[in-house]
């Protein structure tokens, strides 16, 4: 994505686990100019990240919200749950060239990150370019289009 294709707006949702984590982002998506919509959780007592997972993943299925971003602890239970939503692709990304390529040939529509995984500088970094990388279309746009008929 050009900066000028970059998202408007962003919904995001984490767990327990990756709360200071998710905060980060939010802060950096606000200076960006993205507006954020938090569906929680706000506090670090144990919670069932499906619940929040679940809120995201709707949101994006249904096309009210073009991108957003889960947090758990390592991210894969976020990410196995966006990924039953239909028109979910969400991405587990843990370093630089996974976001990127999320977005090159995957058209990532959830970055998903792992809050005990990675630090705060790494998370960022990985935002940035999962933010500023764009969809290169073409033959990825045929394999993308045969996910709606899995």
């Amino acid at each position: 994505m050009t900066e000028a294709s970059m998202p408007s707006r962003i919904i995001i949702g984490c767990d327990h686990a990756a709360l200071r984590l998710k905060e980060t982002l939010k802060t950096a998506l606000e200076a960006k100019g993205i507006a954020v919509t938090d569906v929680g959780t706000h506090s670090e007592a144990s919670m069932d990240y499906p619940d929040t997972g679940k809120i995201v993943a709707e949101k994006i299925s249904s096309g009210e919200f073009t991108h957003g971003i889960l947090l758990c602890g390592t991210g894969l239970g976020m990410s196995m749950v966006a990924n039953k939503y239909p028109h979910v692709r969400a991405a587990l990304c843990n370093d630089l060239f996974s976001a990127a390529m999320s977005r090159r040939h995957n058209n990532a529509n959830i970055l998903v990150l792992g809050g005990r995984v990675i630090g705060d500088i790494l998370a960022l970094e990985i935002l940035n370019t999962w933010l500023e990388t764009p969809f290169e279309g073409g033959r990825h746009q045929r394999r993308l289009d045969m996910f709606d008929t899995i």
